[in-house]
């Protein structure tokens, strides 16, 4: 594509995340380093795109773990299938009330054919804990979880994960916010996060040794392969990732902040 085409298709605004990387310093004076083209910058694009669909895959395999993991646990332990609709189980009444509120909203205007059966054969209000589960947005079902009142099923849930559950809440919150940033094909190779995520100081499964950047993606990569281990010890992940970045041997993953020896890391290592 020529340069008329490339703003056509993607746009100046968008492709101007990616031309960043390009200028010389101090950036406002926007003069570009001595061999930069518009292929290269175009070419930094496309692997953000596909790292994008990479990181997307894992989440999308994460968040469906997790919505079945909470709802199985709390419907076998409280032996009520409606409990997420129930103010009973929860802590914080006002909280539960916000929570609920946005079920409402979900339950009103989905579309879903699972939820339009359950209203024409059903008279219950709500329907079962697992439907809602599957409607509502992450962040509210994680919301959802720092509600229990019963500390005994929080913590069950997060150790499911081998995680304690103020770690468990960091995490889902990283995902959540990198979900949302892939679904709205937001630049993701280098962004910085001000939310800094908890650590485990006593890891239940292999992790990080020494120090890693908090805030970069790589930490978020690092988050994720935790979890994939869980739900599928046989994951391609570190080969896909291993590969993507083997086909784009110009990007600076230092600028992502993977340390010299990531692959060695534990939660990495083969």
């Amino acid at each position: 594509m020529n340069a008329e085409q490339v703003l056509r298709s993607i746009g100046y605004y968008r492709l101007s995340g990616y031309l960043y990387p390009f200028l010389e310093i101090p950036k406002t004076n926007h003069i570009y380093k001595r061999g930069s083209t518009l292929n290269g910058a175009l070419s930094l694009y496309e692997f953000d795109r596909e790292f994008r669909l990479l990181v997307f895959n894992q989440i999308e395999r994460i968040e469906i773990a997790v919505r079945s993991a909470i709802t199985n646990i709390l419907c076998a332990e409280t032996n009520d299938v409606f409990w997420i609709s129930s103010p009973s189980y929860f802590a914080n009444t006002e909280k539960f009330n916000r929570t609920k509120a946005l079920i409402d909203k979900e339950l009103q205007t989905s579309r879903e054919d699972f939820i339009s059966h359950f209203k024409r054969t059903y008279d219950e209000p709500y329907p079962p804990s697992w439907m809602l589960a599957e409607i509502i947005p992450l962040g509210t079902l994680t919301r959802v979880y720092e509600n229990i009142a019963s500390n005994q099923l929080r913590k069950k849930i997060a150790k499911y994960f081998g995680l304690s559950v103020p770690v468990f809440v960091s995490w889902m919150t990283i995902i959540t916010l990198t979900r949302n940033s892939c679904c709205h094909h937001a630049r993701l190779w280098n962004r910085s996060l001000s939310l800094r995520a908890l650590t485990m100081t006593r890891p239940m499964r292999p992790w990080l040794t020494g120090e890693v950047q908090q805030g970069r993606v790589f930490f978020t990569l690092c988050i994720l392969k935790h979890f994939m281990d869980i739900i599928r010890p046989d994951n391609d992940f570190k080969i896909r990732l291993v590969a993507l970045l083997e086909k784009y041997p110009m990007i600076d993953i230092s600028a992502m902040g993977f340390p010299e020896n990531w692959k060695s890391q534990p939660v990495w290592a083969d």
